[in-house]
């Protein structure tokens, strides 16, 4: 089992910055992908990001691709979410979450954390 928190979301304007983390607790941290997804009202859940188990390897969205920045501590059990110039469709509730593959499907992962309000005014 693997327990997931969200925290840092909130308010901000167009152009802002925001940093998500995601504490993780359970199974042996530096196992598994873990990975941020968001979702609007009214929309499906959309692949963010992903960073391998050792954090050398990432994965983006295109929507999100040189504006955010996955990254992780595996001595704190922490993943975050570096995100720059923020816009207003990127407002959603974002969610952490861990898989065991190489995957950008939610399907594919079995643990989430809670969620974090973004919301980004223009």
């Amino acid at each position: 089992q693997v327990q997931l928190v969200e925290s840092g979301g909130g308010l901000v304007q167009a152009g802002a910055s925001l940093r998500l983390s995601c504490a993780a607790s359970g199974r042996t941290f530096n196992s598994y992908t873990m990975g941020w997804f968001r979702q609007a009202p009214g929309k499906e859940r959309e692949f963010v990001a992903r960073i391998n188990w050792s954090g050398g390897n990432s994965y983006y969205a295109d929507s999100v691709k040189g504006r955010f920045t996955i990254s992780r501590d595996n001595a704190k059990n922490t993943v975050y979410l570096q995100m720059n110039s923020l816009k207003p469709e990127d407002t959603a509730v974002y969610y952490c979450a861990v898989t065991f593959i190489r995957s950008t499907s939610h399907h594919d992962y079995p643990y989430w954390g809670p969620g974090t309000q973004v919301t980004v005014s223009s």
